[in-house]
């Protein structure tokens, strides 16, 4: 297993982290993700951490806190070995404080996500989205009492714009506060927003990115092709709602040229999808899903290759779109305003 430098901060995290909405499925929304209980999430856990995987990524808000459960129990005797990340923001009830990141809520928040997972810290704490009612300096100063009392260790944030990350990053610079050190956001082969701003960002600010729905949302798993059609699996069960659109046309030129690629190298269409990921500027981590044992070993085979420069270009051809204003501005003044890579 290769290990990544987590942005600016001095722990180590393996490229592939187990992302665990898969776990529980207390309501029918996380159902279309999976449910999977303590004895299926415990060796899942065994089959990663025998790979070097010891990298396990969660959220109070999935399945109404069950992962978290499910994850803390499978991890019993072995927390010393796995780094645990999870996440706050969301509504974790009806009341008008149970939600967003003010002090009140983040607290109460972190406090639940240790008992329901059994652990005294945990390691990587992200803001799961931007709240734009709390004071940032509000926010920060809370995480950072929470690092100070050892409750958590690092932290990140988690679907925020470019700006909303610059300005956090620079409220902690103002006031010496705990930094962001990583950024979780979707970025996939059918969804290269990321490098628009969020990458350059990441590159000038040293913020590591952990990928998350590195296949698309589904799309990238080589079960959608010309003439083939979606029948089974997250997208086929109403997995995908909530997610991006994709066009058709642009979908399938992606997966045929992922087709030829997986050709060359005798690997399968999404595991050259994420290996595409893994040799993109400022990943450190991608965290993979998975329903099944049969799933997850197949997803972890995506380590010890690499893609050529040759395949890596017709890839990123295949996948280009033009960007939006002021990006495509942009692109004509490369040479005072460089790109981390092709768009």
């Amino acid at each position: 297993m290769e290990y990544r430098q987590l942005g600016r901060s001095g722990l180590k995290v393996p490229v592939l982290s187990l992302g665990t909405a898969t776990f529980g499925g207390s309501n029918e929304f996380f159902r279309r993700w999976g449910e999977t209980d303590v004895a299926e999430a415990a060796r899942m856990v065994d089959l990663c951490l025998d790979a070097g995987v010891n990298f396990f990524d969660t959220a109070d808000v999935y399945s109404q806190g069950m992962s978290e459960e499910i994850l803390g129990q499978a991890l019993k005797g072995k927390r010393s070995r796995a780094l645990i990340s999870s996440k706050a923001t969301f509504p974790t009830g009806e009341g008008p404080n149970e939600r967003g990141s003010s002090r009140y809520h983040l607290v109460r928040a972190c406090e639940a996500s240790l008992k329901r997972l059994g652990t005294d810290h945990i390691d990587l704490y992200f803001m799961h989205g931007f709240d734009a009612l709390a004071p940032v300096d509000e926010t920060l100063r809370a995480l950072d009492d929470l690092i100070g009392a050892g409750k958590i260790l690092y932290i990140g944030a988690s679907n925020f714009s470019g700006w909303h990350l610059m300005k956090s990053l620079a409220t902690s610079e103002k006031y010496g506060l705990a930094r962001y050190v990583a950024y979780q956001g979707y970025y996939s082969l059918v969804g290269r927003h990321y490098e628009w701003e969020l990458m350059p960002l990441g590159l000038d600010q040293g913020v590591g990115l952990m990928v998350w729905s590195p296949l698309g949302w589904g799309r990238l798993t080589g079960k959608i092709r010309r003439g083939q059609p979606n029948t089974s699996g997250r997208i086929a069960a109403g997995g995908a709602e909530g997610g991006p659109t994709v066009d058709d046309e642009y979908l399938y030129t992606v997966v045929d040229a992922l087709d030829i690629v997986a050709g060359d190298t005798g690997k399968s269409v999404a595991q050259v999808a994420l290996n595409w990921l893994l040799q993109r500027p400022t990943v450190a981590n991608i965290v993979i899903g998975a329903r099944t044992e049969a799933q997850l070993t197949h997803n972890l085979d995506v380590v010890g290759w690499s893609l050529t420069s040759e395949q890596i270009a017709l890839l990123d051809q295949a996948s280009h779109q033009t960007p939006i204003y002021p990006y495509w501005h942009q692109m004509g003044f490369d040479d005072r305003n460089p790109k981390p890579t092709a768009w």
